[in-house]
Parts: C-alpha cells; sequence; structure tokens
C-alpha cells in the first residue's frame, strides 16, 4: 500500500508539474507571439529547460496549438474593428470592414500555399537551434538597419484603410519568411511593411490581423496530423492545453497593448538588439554550454 501510494504521490506531482510548465510555456507565447522577437525561438529555448512529461508529438502540437490563445486575445481587442456585421457601423463602415478582410486574405494566401507544401519539410529540416540563432541575429540586425534607414522618413501608409490590395500581398510574402523559425511572424510582417511606406502602427495592426486567419489555420493543421497520426487527448493533456491558451491570452492581451503604446512613441530598435542577444545566448546555451 506504501508502495501504491508513493507512485499516486509521484504521479500526482508529475500532473501539476507539467500544468504549471503550461503555465510557463503560456506565459512566454503570450508575451513572445506579437513582439517581433520569435515565439518559437523563445518556446525552443525554454523547452530545453522545461521539458513536459508528455510526448515529443504532443509537445510540438501544444507549441503550436497555444498560439490559438494569442491569437483570440486580438479577436477581444479588435472585436468592433474586425466585425463587419456590427450594428453599430454604418453601411461605409461595413463596407470598409469587409474591404480590411479581404485585404487580410489576400496577405494570407502566400502563407498558406507554402505552408501546406513545405510545412513537413521545414519541421524536419530547420527547426533547430542553429537557424533559430542565425534568424533572431539576422531579423534583428534588420531591424536596426531598417529603423535607421527610416529615421527621417515619413511613411507613405498612416492608415489602414490606404492599404491597396498590392500593397496587402507584399506584406504576405515578408510573412513567408517567418516560416523559417526564429524569423517571427510579426517581426517579419512588420519588418516588411515598414520597407514598403507603412506607418509602425500601421504595420504592426495588419501584422495583428493577419495573424488570425496564419495561426489559426496552422493550429487546424497540426491538430489534423497529430490525430491522423493515432495521436489522442488523455485528461491531463486537455487540461494542459486549455491552461496553455487561457493564460496565453491572458498575457497576450496586454502584450497587444503594451507594444500599441510603446511603437507610438518609439521604434523597433531595441526589439531589433534584444533578438541579437538573444542570438548570442542561443548559440552560446546549445553551441557550447549544452554539449
Amino acid at each position: 500500500m506504501a508502495c501504491l501510494s508513493h507512485k499516486l504521490n509521484r504521479l500526482e506531482v508529475g500532473m501539476m508539474l507539467d500544468i504549471i510548465k503550461a503555465i510557463i510555456l503560456g506565459i512566454v507565447e503570450g508575451i513572445t507571439e506579437f513582439l517581433p522577437i520569435s515565439s518559437t525561438g523563445h518556446l525552443i529555448l525554454v523547452n530545453e529547460f522545461i521539458k513536459m512529461s508528455q510526448t515529443t508529438q504532443f509537445t510540438d502540437m501544444f507549441n503550436v496549438v497555444i498560439q490559438l490563445g494569442a491569437i483570440m486575445a486580438v479577436v477581444v481587442l479588435y472585436f468592433h474593428k474586425l466585425n463587419p456585421l456590427s450594428p453599430r457601423k454604418t453601411h461605409v463602415e461595413q463596407h470598409e470592414t469587409w474591404v480590411l478582410w479581404f485585404k487580410v486574405i489576400v496577405a494570407v494566401l502566400p502563407s498558406v500555399v507554402i505552408g501546406l507544401l513545405f510545412n513537413d519539410w521545414m519541421d524536419a529540416h530547420l527547426m533547430n537551434w542553429q537557424v533559430v540563432s542565425a534568424m533572431l541575429l539576422l531579423y534583428g540586425i534588420l531591424f536596426i538597419v531598417i529603423e535607421n534607414r527610416n529615421a527621417n522618413r515619413q511613411p507613405q501608409f498612416t492608415d489602414l484603410s490606404r492599404l491597396s490590395y498590392s500593397t496587402a500581398f507584399i506584406i504576405g510574402m515578408f510573412q513567408l519568411l517567418s516560416l523559417i523559425p526564429g524569423t517571427s511572424r510579426s517581426g517579419a510582417t512588420i519588418l516588411g511593411g515598414i520597407i514598403i511606406g507603412t506607418s509602425r502602427y500601421v504595420a504592426t495592426e495588419f501584422s495583428f490581423f493577419l495573424a488570425i486567419p496564419t495561426m489559426f489555420g496552422a493550429s487546424l493543421l497540426k491538430v489534423y496530423k497529430y490525430f491522423s497520426n493515432g495521436g489522442a487527448f488523455t485528461g491531463l493533456q486537455t487540461t494542459i492545453l486549455l491552461t496553455g491558451m487561457l493564460v496565453s491570452f491572458i498575457v497576450a492581451y496586454f502584450a497587444i497593448r503594451f507594444l500599441l503604446n510603446y511603437i507610438q512613441h518609439n521604434n523597433f530598435k531595441v526589439f531589433g538588439w534584444y533578438r541579437i542577444i538573444l542570438s548570442i545566448i542561443v548559440i552560446g546555451y546549445f553551441g557550447f554550454l549544452a554539449h
């Protein structure tokens, strides 16, 4: 009986630890999903230290699907702006909302096509610390260079309604770059927007909206592959997943508000420097200390 009780206690402790780890990963996801610093890069690093006692297949799926919580924060914060059926909007405003959604769809198409074709290959060949650290470093430098270049330039697009379909498509092409781990989806789209002449605020908001179909689709694809490969959710795994999503939603809600307020008075160079520092940490740990 004592042995059985000891095993049960160890099982309960393991379950609680996995839930705590899900909370930590949810916090990391919520902070990093919309800041241009790569949520994937951070999750890879954090997972190295707090691995859950679940299957690799579940953990890989978890790291993608908890993004749904962060995406819901965008939906909640922008529900009125993104709802074309709102009775509080005039017909003109409803039309403008539909146009915004069409632009988002145009922008997401490149990622849908390329993502479906090469998702498995990229997971197999690019999901490693070498690629992540290289992309963290490269885009960190790019943010600093582009912000310095634009220091005395006025943006061409200061309102979302002024974005053309072709401009939206170009931003969507930049999002393709984020299929490489460590790039940062928000980082690639924000950088792309700034390069082609949008204000920081417009680039950031459009990046938020573009995240909704992009990450929703990525999560559905990951769940489909998980189940099609024989996966199933235990009660604990369901709790872990829902906990991570809830935490990422709450944290992302405040992270989005912080970023929108920050960029009204500041540029993105601080995130560029942060990426460079994180890249050095990743290289130092995985390249030397982990061995």
